[in-house]
């Protein structure tokens, strides 16, 4: 395959179809989607797979990928990704995993982390830092659209999406995507309360990249979270909320590339 080649399928993992998108050539990352699902649009892929091969994969529920009625949290999800970079044929991707999606690649690095190289985590929620009352994690849904705006960009207007343009496809995309986030991460609210108890078990190389202006998860609460994976490293994006990648995306490109290359 050649850097500049793309290819866009569905495959069918133990009976369920996944959105996969492969580019370029190389040593390989699995990269897997924000709930948001707009990571494949950055510039910094294209640059990785000019000497990687880089795999997008949408867990079930997000993308076109399907969603059985039995999986019910991250932890599902996490099997059938990992069944998924098995199936076809990775040799220790690093994993990339943004905000919801780096809840599940987290339970995937717990479950077999000797699967990948490195391990990247981008805002991710998944684990409960504080005590029982404590607000570690913002509520997104019941609170005020523009206040959940404000969590999540240091520019609020950024949250602002131009649909107009958009195929009757693309908007369906776009409403399940919002639709399996509430469903995977709504009880108990956005965490595992096992996984911070496991992550012990990530022996790999392991890099946080927060934006300093997270209102979503703080970048205290980033730390910790590095804090629980033996070795990991932990980094801000300047001026930056809660999707780094997005708001901040030349910035946020350098910090990954430093740490994959």
């Amino acid at each position: 395959m050649s850097v500049a080649e793309r290819t866009a399928s569905i495959v069918n993992v133990h009976g369920i179809d996944i959105d996969v998108e492969i580019r370029g050539s190389g040593a390989p990352i699995l990269l897997i989607p924000s709930e948001e699902g707009l990571e494949a649009q950055l510039p910094v892929i294209d640059e990785l797979a000019k000497t990687h091969k880089v795999v997008i994969a949408f867990p079930p529920g997000f993308g076109r990928s399907e969603r059985p009625d039995w999986m019910s949290n991250p932890d599902d999800l996490a099997y059938v990704m990992l069944d998924l970079a098995s199936q076809l044929g990775l040799e220790k991707p690093a994993l990339v995993g943004f905000s919801f999606s780096g809840w599940v690649a987290a339970e995937m690095a717990v479950k077999n982390a000797g699967a990948f190289s490195k391990l990247v985590l981008v805002g991710a929620v998944g684990v409960k830092i504080g005590g029982p009352y404590d607000v570690d994690i913002q509520d997104v849904w019941l609170q005020h659209p523009a206040k959940v705006a404000a969590f999540k960009w240091a520019d609020p207007e950024k949250a602002n999406r131009d649909y107009s343009g958009c195929s009757d496809e693309e908007l369906s995309i776009v409403a399940r995507n919002v639709e399996s986030f509430a469903r995977f991460g709504w009880e108990p609210y956005m965490h595992n309360p096992k996984l911070k108890h496991r992550l012990h078990r990530v022996s790999i190389p392991t890099h946080l990249i927060w934006g300093d202006k997270d209102g979503v998860v703080t970048k205290d609460y980033g730390r910790a979270f590095a804090g629980l994976i033996p070795g990991a490293s932990f980094e801000t994006v300047a001026n930056a909320g809660h999707y780094p990648q997005l708001e901040q995306p030349e910035a946020f490109a350098k910090a990954l590339t430093k740490f994959l290359r």
